[in-house]
C-alpha cells in the first residue's frame, strides 16, 4: 500500500471550511485513491491540517499527485492555505492497509504522528524488528500504520491511535516498563531527526 501524507498549514479559523473542500476534492470524479484520514493538530506545529490518502499502486499515488500539483486549487483550498507539502510513503511489506474506522475498529480521537530519521542501511533492519515488536506493542494501543519515506531524507513515519491524551502517556509508559518497546536495537538504526505531533481528527475523517 502507498500513502500520501500532505500538510496544509491554515489562517487560523478556517479548518472546517477546508476540511470540506479537502473531502470534496478527493471524491471528485476524476480523482484517485482514497482519503483515509483529515487531521488537524493540536500539539505540535499549530494551524496545520494533515491529510493521509491511501493507494494500490505507485503509479496511481503519483497520477492523483500531477492532478493536485496541476489544480488550480489544490485540495480545494489553493484560496485559503498559507503553503502545503505532500510527501510519499509506502507501508513497511507486513502492515495491513490502512482503513477508516468504520471497517478497522480503529479509533483516536488522539492520533501521534511520529516521524523518525534512518541511518544508512537502517531500513530493512527497521522493518525486521518493528514485525517483531509491533504485535505486543499493539495489545496496549493500536499502530494505524508505519511507513517508509519514497523522497526527502531517509525516515518513516508512524501513526498510534489513542482515546485520550492520558492514555497515551500510560500506554507509552506501559510498553516501556514491560520492555516490548522500543522494538530492542531499534534506536541504533535511528538518526537524532525526531518529530512527534498530536493532531485531532475533523469532521470529514474517515479515521475517527
Amino acid at each position: 500500500m502507498y500513502y500520501e501524507l500532505s500538510t496544509l498549514t491554515l489562517p487560523f479559523g478556517t479548518a472546517g471550511q477546508a476540511a470540506t473542500h479537502v473531502q470534496a476534492f478527493s471524491s471528485a470524479p476524476d480523482a484517485q485513491g482514497e482519503l483515509l484520514a483529515c487531521w488537524f493538530t493540536d500539539i505540535g506545529t499549530l494551524n496545520q491540517m494533515i491529510v493521509l490518502r491511501g493507494f494500490a499502486d505507485l503509479a496511481t499515488l503519483q497520477a492523483e499527485r500531477e492532478r493536485t500539483q496541476q489544480s488550480p486549487s489544490p485540495f480545494g483550498c489553493g484560496e485559503i492555505y498559507q503553503s502545503l507539502e505532500q510527501h510519499s510513503f509506502k507501508g513497511f511489506p507486513w502492515m495491513k492497509p490502512v482503513r477508516p474506522s468504520a471497517e478497522s475498529g480503529i479509533t483516536g480521537p488522539v492520533y501521534e504522528i511520529r516521524t523518525y530519521g534512518i541511518k544508512p542501511g537502517g531500513v530493512q533492519p527497521t522493518f525486521d524488528l518493528w514485525e517483531q515488536a509491533v504485535p505486543l506493542r499493539e495489545k496496549i494501543s493500536p499502530c494505524v500504520v508505519a511507513m517508509v519515506a519514497l523522497n526527502g531524507p531517509l525516515r518513516f513515519t508512524n501513526i498510534w491511535a489513542y482515546p485520550s491524551l492520558d492514555a497515551r502517556s500510560k500506554a507509552r509508559a506501559d510498553a516501556v516498563a514491560q520492555g516490548i518497546w522500543p522494538p530492542k536495537g531499534g534506536p541504533a538504526h535511528l538518526s537524532t531527526s525526531m518529530v512527534s505531533t498530536i493532531a485531532m481528527p475533523t469532521a470529514v475523517s474517515p479515521l475517527k
